[in-house]
């Protein structure tokens, strides 16, 4: 059992990395919003990893942090939902809104993610809600997070800040969020790519 790989960056493809750890490549399915898959190729990356064994394959599935790799683990015991369903869920939500829309049922946001449908999206909910409780939490408010984006101002300014909004947004976090973690960017005139990574390390 391989419980974390950390090593070089070496490449990366359709949905998964190439980890360079002591001269040996390890391929791993990572969620497309991960650091790891947002990594510049040749950084130093940590992965948490499952291994999954199936008669013709063994693969591996990686994660930036401890809790997405657990929520994933839930995920793929859900009737319906294997590995490749339980990345794309993890590729359309932070941890933290995948664990508020099972906690609060609301099975409607599940289905944004690629390949779930509604059924799958309500069985999600119904077996995992128990196991996604939330102490004290409140439902996510479109709202309030669109007033809290509102209470910021207009986008960053330049170009390549509003770019990084649109694409945290496209990568599932909301605008709030996105332009609460690049807020603290102090950089100007950076590429979208690189608004983009300093502002991943703030949202994790």
């Amino acid at each position: 059992m391989i419980g974390f790989l950390r090593g070089e960056l070496a490449e990366k493809g359709d949905g998964y990395v190439i980890i360079d750890v002591g001269g040996v490549g390890f391929q791993v399915f990572v969620p497309a919003n991960s650091r790891a898959y947002l990594a510049s190729d040749g950084s130093e990356i940590t992965v948490y990893t499952a291994m999954m064994v199936r008669e013709d394959d063994i693969s591996l599935y990686g994660f930036s942090r401890k809790g997405e790799l657990d929520a994933f683990r839930k995920l793929i015991t859900v009737s319906g939902v294997g590995a490749k369903a339980g990345i794309a869920i993890m590729s359309a939500f932070t941890l933290e809104e995948l664990e508020q829309a099972i906690a609060f049922e609301d099975s409607k946001s599940l289905t944004r993610a690629n390949g779930i449908g509604k059924k799958t999206a309500e069985r999600i909910v119904l077996e995992l809600k128990d196991k996604f409780k939330l102490d004290g939490a409140e439902p996510l408010d479109p709202a309030a997070a669109a007033a809290a984006a509102g209470a910021e101002g207009a986008a960053p300014h330049g170009g390549g800040r509003r770019e990084a909004v649109e694409a945290l947004m496209a990568l599932g976090y909301s605008r709030a969020e996105a332009m609460s973690a690049l807020a603290t960017v102090k950089e100007d005139d950076l590429t979208s790519e690189e608004y983009i990574k300093k502002a991943l390390k703030n949202l994790f």
